[in-house]
């Protein structure tokens, strides 16, 4: 019997080593098999503003089926593309084939020669569209394999239609993720309405034509981006709307109590704009000179004043710009506001009565200003609104 169940153990573990054996091998593609490669780039097309991708199918090294799927500036500059999928005919090392493009249907012919030169790839040729002829002439050119162009594919598109809180999304940012030929229906919907459009996110990229897909961005006072969000989920086209990135930087946010904030089921903003405006008036040693909401955005905009002290004799001003959201700590009834304001602007100028010294001011230029001149002013609010502060390393209020 011992000897018996020795036999069948052994058997066993032959049995699993074989398995296992032919289970390492048939990761490798089967002799004759179809191997799917890519290009994602070819030097220098149509002076290095092209996106390619190429793909090709092969039979060992032998190429033997290709797609060239290029997206470029419709002219030089402009930021609005256009697109051709060419089915390319394999003779050897010569690749070739004819189209038109997707967007402004110009002729597209391609012919590149494709010489291997070590462990890259050398292409040249031709690529005319329309009455535009490129030449090629690329070196240096490495191929990926399907399962690393897949993965350097991006599929997030940065959209949480219910976050649990505004710690990962901002309250005043609505994205729309829509099908390209509704975008353009959709935003004509927007006009009129209090909101703003990201100029930046209208024009579409290679990879919104690719995917048939683009998203839009917008900014929209936090008390009506529920809404905003709900009626866009029930437009034509429309793939995704939720809330995205936006102004509020977790290390110039509050966390704080409503209780006291709120008239009814409002938030009592001239209360809140008095609040903040006293407590940057300290840290920053300026007086309080105007304090606006933006009708659109739900954002603050604070303006202070305060003598410059470079050259005291000069009686120069400094003005100081600060920018604050405020908005309930998540979608939905909340006990909680979060509190954010940006890093203070500062600009200087002579406002004294008679003849002004023209002064240069470069300071004015920075985007957000100098976080050195903060002066405590987020751990200030903190204190005068009872609230907490982010913890980035635990990722949660202090």
């Amino acid at each position: 019997m011992r000897t018996l169940l020795l036999c069948l153990v052994g058997l066993m573990t032959a049995s699993s080593d074989l398995a296992f054996a032919d289970m390492k091998l048939n990761t490798k593609p089967a002799a004759g098999a179809n191997e799917v490669r890519y290009f994602t780039s070819i030097d220098g097309l149509m002076d290095g503003n092209a996106d390619v991708v190429l793909k090709e199918t092969r039979q060992g090294k032998s190429v033997s089926a290709a797609v060239l799927d290029v997206c470029y500036p419709v002219a030089k500059g402009s930021d609005r593309k256009d697109r051709f999928v060419a089915n390319l005919t394999v003779n050897g090392q010569t690749l070739t084939g004819t189209t038109q493009s997707i967007g402004d249907k110009l002729p597209v012919s391609v012919k590149l020669v494709r010489k291997p030169t070590g462990d890259t790839f050398e292409f040249k040729g031709q690529i005319s569209i329309g009455p535009n002829v490129t030449e090629v002439a690329s070196s240096d050119n490495s191929d990926l394999s399907e399962k690393e162009y897949l993965d350097n594919q991006s599929t997030d598109d940065g959209i949480t239609a219910t976050p649990k809180d505004f710690t990962e999304v901002s309250p005043e940012a609505v994205a729309v993720k829509l099908k390209l030929d509704a975008t353009a229906d959709f935003l004509k919907s927007l006009k009129g309405q209090d909101l703003e459009v990201s100029l930046s996110n209208l024009a579409v990229t290679c990879d919104a034509l690719r995917a048939g897909e683009q998203t839009v961005n917008i900014a929209v006072d936090p008390d009506r981006a529920a809404a905003l969000i709900a009626k866009a989920k029930s437009a034509p086209g429309v793939v995704a709307a939720g809330w995205t990135s936006g102004v509020m930087e977790m290390d110039r946010t509050i966390r704080f109590p409503a209780s006291g904030w709120r008239d009814g089921d409002k938030i009592n903003r001239d209360k809140l704009a008095t609040a903040i405006n006293n407590v940057l008036a300290k840290t920053l040693s300026a007086k309080p000179s105007s304090a606006a909401w933006n009708a659109n955005t739900g954002k603050l905009k604070l303006t202070l004043k305060r003598p410059n002290q470079t050259l005291p004799a000069l009686e120069l001003t400094d003005t100081i710009e600060v920018n604050a959201l405020v908005a309930p700590e998540k979608p939905g009834a909340s006990d909680r506001l979060v509190l954010w304001i940006s890093t203070p602007s500062i600009s200087t100028a002579d406002e004294g009565a008679g003849p002004k010294l023209n002064v240069a001011d470069e300071s004015g230029s920075d985007e957000e200003g100098d976080p050195k001149d903060d002066n405590g002013s987020v751990d200030a609010l903190a204190k005068e609104f009872r609230g907490q502060r982010w913890d980035a390393d635990k990722s949660a209020w202090k």
